[in-house]
């Protein structure tokens, strides 16, 4: 399964089976990549399993308009890994939940919890940028707190993923601490060859405009909702081994009834 995923192609379940046709970026570890090596090209393989159908990939780098021009252009049929309730497709269930974290390096015993510590001010802070002009939530609400004078930000394009150029910087000792998309941060953080702290934002954050956690579902269409049935009872059959993908990519988890106001945007 993995090695026709890398390569774009479809492997055959059922003779005759329409595609189960999904779009991904080929180079955005942990979630994708052109090799397989992600836990969302995993995912993909499931679910065509599932349904009996064989799989096929288009590339997409994800850049601004990515819904226009997979789903919208017809290049496939599913997306993985957009915020449940996403607008303008029908998503499934939720089959995860995470959120923001704060990743630094110790910081004398101390590492960042919260946007209200005092030492953000004075700290080299990396944010990631989302490209289209706007500041993700941690970028906000930094500045919100007055701590911009030595923020970094990381652009989504480039030969890495922005989450990895910034671990490589907080590795590096370019900048002290980040905040960072959890996922990412994670994966990153635990190949960064120095030890690093990773601390989820949890709570409702004060102040906050945007959300900093969110339920993470597949994406169809809104007319497919034939797909979207069937997407929904295989992810609830791939429950367990969902759970175990996501502990072994290290993805930071939060319950999916919490009451929380967080969310990503």
């Amino acid at each position: 399964m993995a090695a026709a995923l890398a390569l774009g192609g479809a492997t055959r379940t059922d003779a005759g089976s329409p595609a189960l046709r999904v779009c991904a970026d080929p180079d955005n570890l942990p979630y994708s990549h052109r090799d397989g090596s992600g836990y969302e090209n995993r995912l993909a393989s499931w679910l065509a399993e599932e349904l009996h159908r064989p799989l096929q990939v288009a590339w997409v780098p994800l850049q601004r308009g990515f819904v226009r021009k997979t789903l919208g252009e017809g290049r496939c049929d599913v997306l993985l890994g957009v915020p449940a309730g996403l607008e303008r497709v029908a998503t499934t269930r939720p089959y995860y939940r995470s959120g923001y974290v704060f990743l630094s390096r110790p910081l004398q015993g101390q590492p960042l919890r919260g946007f209200d510590d005092a030492r953000l001010k004075a700290l080299r802070i990396g944010v990631q940028l989302p490209g289209d002009g706007a500041a993700t939530p941690p970028g906000q609400l930094l500045a919100q707190r007055g701590a911009v004078e030595h923020v970094r930000g990381f652009e989504p394009l480039g030969e890495q993923p922005s989450a990895q150029r910034a671990v490589r910087a907080l590795a590096a000792d370019e900048i002290d601490a980040a905040v960072l998309w959890g996922p990412p941060a994670a994966f990153f953080a635990q190949r960064a060859g120095v030890p690093l702290v990773l601390t989820p934002v949890r709570g409702t954050v004060a102040g906050a405009a945007s959300p900093f956690a969110f339920d993470i579902a597949l994406a169809v269409r809104p007319q497919d909702d034939a797909l979207r049935a069937a997407l929904d009872a295989a992810l609830q059959r791939l429950r367990p081994r969902i759970d175990g993908l996501l502990a072994q990519y290290g993805v930071p988890l939060l319950p999916p009834e919490a009451p929380t106001q967080e969310g990503l945007r």
